[in-house]
């Protein structure tokens, strides 16, 4: 190939790949922007809610829900058809008219009819108006709950890895701490001052932190693709959590003189919901026993001739207009049997709703329980933080100095890195447990 060509043909070819694939640039562009630069739980729950795969469903619900309603409605609307028809008879029927044998009939009809039925009263489109703002609300309802439940689940995984993630930071500082600890036994021991157990303690204690940092280093990618998965954010992406401690500690508060208001909860509004939908059901069953009515009307158009081409020549019209009364007057007991089995539904639901009570009330007291205990021990431990930071400063200090043993900086180095990481799982804990008393509150709404 002639090297002058060379580069004008790969600029067209570049140009025509870009152009055949504006679709695929768009969609890449798109994605990283729906992508978010900083992940707090705020945004992690927004993101969930408008991309976990269930929510999305539940809103496509609705719209079923809605499209159904309509189409049930529809018939109380009039109902217009058009029919056509062309028969060609080989054989006439023949019958017997004083004792003449008579043909009835040509050898080509045909026939075009406009028909209007309107419907005046018929139980199924009655209960489909009476129930259509009840099973709208009840659609709505059902995301809710799954608005609520994904909101509660993305709350404790995203405190679930920032658990992990502080635990990861406090053995990085612990490993530096550690590190210098060692490298001052080191000297010592080289120094002759002591002897070689205080630097291979430090050494095995660096190595067991060492340890834990990058065990808590493969479990927190584990919980990060969970939350993910709740998320639905893509799998590849990298999600930048983002948190402020202070911030965290002021939402640990909450007021635990707060009763439970069943009502206010979803399950309970949804069993409601279903009640009035029973109850419109025993009616629906019940209303078996009316007749149904309706008016009907339609115009003929009738075309009668031998000669198929002289056909549509003349028209024999015909038209009319009434009314059809079904009365319904004995089905072997179907209909009793169908009112039966609508008031053993609505008991059912009676029952259910006390059912739901009982339980709001218990996942309370477990719930509040929870918080309670928890923000006992995050006091606590948060006190403990600052005593063993303390000791430790001490001891560190009194060893330098050659008036503490080794021994004793290990054990303080161990009582403060356990209780900087009880601390922060206390924290989350805390945090986690809000979650389930709002829930049982009935807070969480949407």
């Amino acid at each position: 190939m002639n090297v002058k060509y060379i580069k004008p043909i790969s600029a067209a070819l570049l140009l025509f790949c870009l152009m055949a694939r504006p679709q695929s640039i768009t969609a890449q562009v798109a994605a990283s922007d729906s992508l978010l630069t900083e992940v707090t739980l705020q945004s992690a729950i927004d993101y969930a809610l408008k991309n976990q795969p269930r929510i999305r469903q539940s809103v496509i619900d609705e719209q079923i829900t809605e499209q159904n309603i309509k189409t049930r409605l529809a018939d109380w609307y009039p109902q217009v058809n058009f029919g056509y028809s062309y028969q060609h008879n080989f054989i006439l029927q023949t019958t017997i008219i004083g004792g003449n044998q008579i043909k009835l009939g040509v050898d080509n009809t045909s026939s075009a009819a406009f028909s209007a039925s309107q419907v005046l009263f018929n139980r199924d489109v009655l209960l489909a108006r009476r129930t259509k703002n009840d099973v709208q609300l009840q659609s709505r309802q059902t995301t809710v709950n799954n608005k609520i439940e994904l909101t509660v689940n993305v709350t404790k995984a995203f405190y679930d890895v920032l658990t992990t993630a502080q635990q990861i930071k406090v053995a990085q500082e612990n490993i530096t701490r550690t590190e210098r600890s060692l490298k001052d036994a080191t000297a010592q021991y080289n120094a002759g001052l002591t002897d070689k157990i205080d630097y291979k303690r430090a050494t095995i204690s660096l190595n067991n932190i060492r340890a834990t940092k990058r065990t808590n280093e493969q479990l927190v990618e584990a919980k990060l693709q969970y939350l993910k998965s709740l998320m639905s954010y893509p799998d590849s992406a990298r999600l930048n959590i983002i948190y402020d401690s202070a911030a965290l500690e002021r939402e640990v508060f909450l007021d635990t003189l707060q009763a439970p208001d069943y009502t206010s909860r979803i399950e309970y509004k949804i069993l409601e919901t279903q009640q009035r939908l029973l109850k419109n059901n025993v009616q629906y069953a019940k209303w078996s026993y009316l007749p149904t009515l309706s008016a009907n009307a339609a115009y003929n158009f009738n075309y009668l001739n031998d000669n198929v081409g002289k056909l549509y020549g003349n028209n024999f019209p015909n038209s009319f207009a009434g009314l059809t009364l079904a009365v319904p007057i004995f089905q072997g007991g179907k209909r009793k049997y169908s009112i039966k089995t609508a008031e053993l539904q609505l008991d059912r639901n009676m029952l259910d709703i006390i059912a739901v009570r009982n339980t709001i009330n218990a996942q309370y007291a477990q719930s509040i329980a929870g918080y309670k205990s928890a923000y006992i021990n995050y006091t606590t431990l948060k006190e403990n933080v600052l005593l063993a930071t303390e000791v430790y400063d001490v001891v560190m200090l009194q060893y330098r100095n050659g008036i503490k043993a080794y021994l004793e900086v290990v054990t303080a180095e161990a009582d403060l890195r356990t209780a900087q990481i009880n601390y922060f799982n206390a924290l989350y804990q805390v945090l986690a447990n809000k979650a389930d008393v709002q829930r049982a509150l009935g807070q969480i709404v949407y």
